[in-house]
């Protein structure tokens, strides 16, 4: 996992997991070189707390200076601290374990849905420091982007005040996502095509005083897989698919520790696939597609909690479910046969360590939506004769994509070359780093 730009040997590197691999050819920008190494050691150490800087410069296969320099200015920073010497019974000056610390910094993560804007403060471990959640008001992009820039800036000034460096902001979306430009392609349940979502957001966060601050956009379940695996327990699996039930549906997949997302941001759309050939019609335009049986909208119209004029009583159908009402749950059990289904087919076509479900359906559907889908999943599995993929709630419920756009920004971070910041037209994507 972690990267050597400048090995103190000849030979190839070593990652965590002990498989070699080469440098990678990057000369001349001083500035990158140090940015990568940096951030290799960062990987390290989120991977393997309690390496020394020795450790550090073995598995690097940086030099032992080089590694002391950047771990110096990585605890000034408060990415790392330094622990109590341990004691190793060999003569000479005890090692030093080093842990990632990051009390002095924060993330911030944003999710933008059809009716809903959920924000949130976060460390670099994924804890929840405060939220911020409101009804979209209007779902016109420039009045969307405005109100979730308003909530941003509310949390960035509460994390100034707390004395805490901002690193970074990341938005989760609904629909397909080209990361570098931000735009949004397709978002069929709030009716916005090739929508510049990423320039809007930069331009109105630069003139509220972040301009700073790198700004990161990606698709809603994407991010939420993202923070599954960030902010999850390390080694993370992978590969990793979160399933997002909600309004959409929708897929992450983590694979080789990045994001999969298909030649267009359109991978991992399994709530456009077709369950029934010609069955019931689709938000996007198709007939029979998984969102038409499984997504929220579909649930309440089938449990008669769906109003006239398309939105969903979602206080009445808690409600119902709460008191266990028949056709309430019956609603649920149904879709989550066709869940099951789902999962089966998320299974066979990525085979993946777990799948995590997260989401407003799961949240409301409970044991019922759950227990249905299992079922199916295992019946399916037990005609094959093999064991079904583990199958496990998110931990961070509601949250789970707001979280994911904070761990997004530092994902992003972590790996300088692999997703850019969001610059202002004629700008360079701005630099990771804590930023004041």
């Amino acid at each position: 996992m972690a990267m050597a730009v400048t090995p103190r040997r000849k030979g190839p590197a070593v990652s965590i997991s002990g498989h070699p691999f080469p440098p990678p050819p990057i000369t001349g920008d001083q500035h990158l070189v140090k940015s990568l190494n940096r951030m290799a050691l960062l990987r390290l150490m989120r991977e393997r707390p309690g390496l020394s800087r020795a450790e550090l410069a073995d598995l690097s296969g940086l030099t032992r200076s080089t590694v002391s320099l950047l771990v110096k200015e990585l605890i000034h920073e408060g990415w790392l601290a330094e622990d109590a010497a341990v004691v190793s019974g060999a003569l000479g000056r005890r090692p030093t374990p080093l842990r990632p610390d990051g009390r002095r910094l924060a993330l911030l993560g944003a999710e933008l849905t059809p009716d809903t804007i959920r924000v949130v403060s976060s460390s670099i471990h994924g804890e929840v420091q405060e939220v911020n959640q409101a009804a979209l008001r209007d779902t016109s992009p420039e009045a969307a982007c405005h109100q979730l820039v308003d909530m941003v800036t509310v949390l960035a000034a509460r994390v100034a005040l707390s004395g805490r460096s901002l690193l970074g902001i990341g938005v989760g979306l609904p629909g397909a996502v080209d990361p570098t430009s931000g735009v949004l392609h397709f978002a069929p349940n709030i009716g916005w095509r090739n929508v510049a979502v990423g320039q809007r957001l930069r331009v109105e966060l630069d003139a509220a005083g972040l301009a700073a601050v790198p700004v990161y956009c990606q698709n809603e379940a994407d991010v939420a897989a993202v923070g599954e695996a960030e902010f999850g327990p390390k080694p993370a699996a992978d590969p990793l698919v979160y399933v997002t039930c909600g309004v959409g549906l929708g897929s992450g997949v983590v694979l080789g520790q990045g994001l999969f997302t298909g030649a267009t941001g359109a991978g991992g759309e399994i709530g456009h696939t077709t369950l029934h050939l010609d069955g019931r019609p689709c938000s996007c335009g198709r007939l029979g597609c998984a969102e038409a049986y499984i997504g929220l909208r579909a649930i309440a119209a089938d449990a008669g909690f769906l109003r006239a004029n398309g939105e969903i009583d979602r206080v009445g159908l808690q409600q119902q479910m709460a008191s266990r009402h028949p056709v309430a749950r019956q609603a649920f059990e149904r879709a989550g046969q066709y869940l099951g289904v789902l999962l089966h087919n998320v299974w066979v076509t990525f085979d993946p360590q777990v799948v995590v479900l997260g989401g407003e359906v799961v949240s409301l559907g409970g044991e019922p939506f759950i227990e249905a889908a299992l079922a199916r999943l295992h019946g399916d599995a037990g005609r094959a004769g093999l064991p079904p993929v583990p199958i496990r709630v998110s931990r961070f419920g509601d949250l789970a994509t707001a979280i994911g756009g904070a761990a997004f920004a530092l994902h992003a971070m972590l790996r300088p070359l692999a997703v850019q910041a969001i610059a202002p037209l004629g700008a360079a994507p701005a630099a990771a780093g804590p930023q004041n």
